[in-house]
């Protein structure tokens, strides 16, 4: 099984990535719908977090917002935080390659927005980089509620800059010209890992 890495900064188009691949027939796990799960009402993470950071949970679910707001500016909050989540992201991770093991899936990908920066892509067979111009990056996601410029290079500040991560890639995505031209570098990806599965497997001592 071809384990297949999908990452990229804020705003990049990572989101309609892993939608296309998807629809591609590729299964794919995403890390940010794990989170999601741990911070929701009854969610896993919850109890920590609350002893943690107590005003940042409410009638049982944790408030994002809020929780950003006391750890980005914070590095020593944020590595506490960061101390909780991880091992239960890995977990599922582990839980969701077993599961298309038994089935066999010849190709899977794990859409992991910080992939770089918690030394994921060691992890990795290869590793797709989505990427999109500045400008259009920084309209994507201050067009985001709640969103501010202050809060969005605070939040560029704690990722891998794009050029470093398209340098360390194995294929890079561009968004920004429509939809159809991502969906056929998509395409063209998946064929050639597909066809050629012995030429992308172990190679994660790249990545590390």
């Amino acid at each position: 099984m071809i384990i297949l890495g999908l990452t990229g900064s804020i705003g990049m188009g990572k989101t309609s990535a892993a939608r296309s691949l998807r629809r591609l027939g590729v299964p794919v796990h995403d890390a940010d719908a794990t989170v999601h799960r741990l911070l929701g009402a009854g969610g896993k993470a919850v109890p920590a977090i609350q002893r943690l950071f107590p005003r940042a949970v409410e009638n049982g679910a944790v408030n994002r917002r809020t929780l950003g707001g006391i750890v980005f500016a914070d590095p020593a909050a944020l590595r506490q935080l960061e101390a909780v989540l991880h091992p239960m992201v890995r977990e599922a991770e582990r839980t969701f390659l077993k599961r298309m093991r038994r089935r066999r899936q010849p190709l899977v990908v794990l859409d992991i927005p910080l992939l770089y920066e918690t030394g994921g892509a060691a992890r990795m067979d290869a590793v797709v980089v989505v990427s999109a111009p500045a400008l259009l990056q920084a309209r994507r996601v201050l067009a985001r509620p709640g969103m501010t410029p202050e809060k969005f290079a605070q939040i560029l500040r704690q990722q891998t800059p794009d050029a470093e991560k398209r340098r360390r890639a194995d294929f890079v995505v561009t968004t920004g010209l429509g939809h159809d031209r991502s969906l056929r570098q998509l395409k063209r990806i998946v064929r050639l890992i597909r066809e050629n599965p012995d030429l992308y497997r172990r190679r994660r001592r790249q990545h590390a």
